[in-house]
């Protein structure tokens, strides 16, 4: 049997909010938390509730859903959280991958995929495909200015030589097959290097490495091959 997944709804449109909830009771293994219509109710509700996931809105009046998302992934044990937008890729997508968003989803996308994205996050897997995220750093931003480039290569001299070839492959939008592939590792080596650099980087997950790896800009480097 499947676990539960608890959500909340966070969307300042209640009809958004009751489209979602009518689509997401519909499946035997969700259940709705609660809701909130502005980013502020957000840390309390969740509180209360311990959701799985959050189903959070951009674009709120008070709190909008960046600074919630932030606030919320800031704290112990936090739920994950997709991103509700109605652009496929802009600076406000990005900042809320940067804050520890598991991904995010478009408003107008089929029921079906909705409820796929949150059966992956709530059992912490990437909602968005290693290609979907390489796309969306290309088209998004240019790499940052100096500064971002500097605390970024500094974080990401912390790793180990593996660990650092792992993680510019999670930046060039590989999976973890592929990773495995070009540098001659089995796939479950991969995880487990995979794992280290979230741990010893503090992320929350791949996408975040990724947005690391692009700050650094080394993807640009000519010739360079991530040792």
């Amino acid at each position: 049997m499947r676990m539960t997944i608890r959500v909340l709804l966070v969307d300042d449109d209640a009809l958004v909010r009751a489209g979602l909830r009518l689509m997401l009771e519909g499946s035997p293994d969700i259940e709705i938390a609660d809701e909130a219509a502005d980013g502020s109710q957000v840390l309390p509700l969740v509180a209360e509730h311990r959701p799985h996931v959050v189903l959070m809105d951009i674009r709120m009046p008070a709190m909008d859903g960046l600074t919630a998302t932030e606030q919320l992934r800031a704290r112990d044990e936090p739920p994950e959280v997709v991103v509700l937008t109605t652009f496929h890729a802009d600076a406000h997508v990005l900042r809320a991958l940067r804050a520890g968003a598991a991904g995010f989803l478009l408003k107008d996308t089929p029921p079906a995929e909705i409820l796929a994205a949150i059966r992956k996050v709530a059992a912490g897997e990437p909602v968005l495909s290693p290609a979907v995220t390489r796309q969306l750093i290309q088209h998004i931003t240019p790499v940052g200015h100096d500064s971002r480039r500097a605390r970024a290569r500094k974080a990401l001299a912390a790793l180990g030589e593996r660990e650092s070839e792992v993680a510019f492959g999670i930046g060039q939008g590989l999976a973890n097959a592929e990773i495995a592939s070009s540098l001659h590792m089995s796939v479950p080596t991969v995880k487990t290097h995979v794992s280290r650099v979230l741990t010893k980087l503090d992320l929350n997950n791949r996408v975040q490495i990724a947005l690391l790896v692009h700050d650094a800009g080394l993807l640009d480097e000519p010739g360079s091959d991530g040792g």
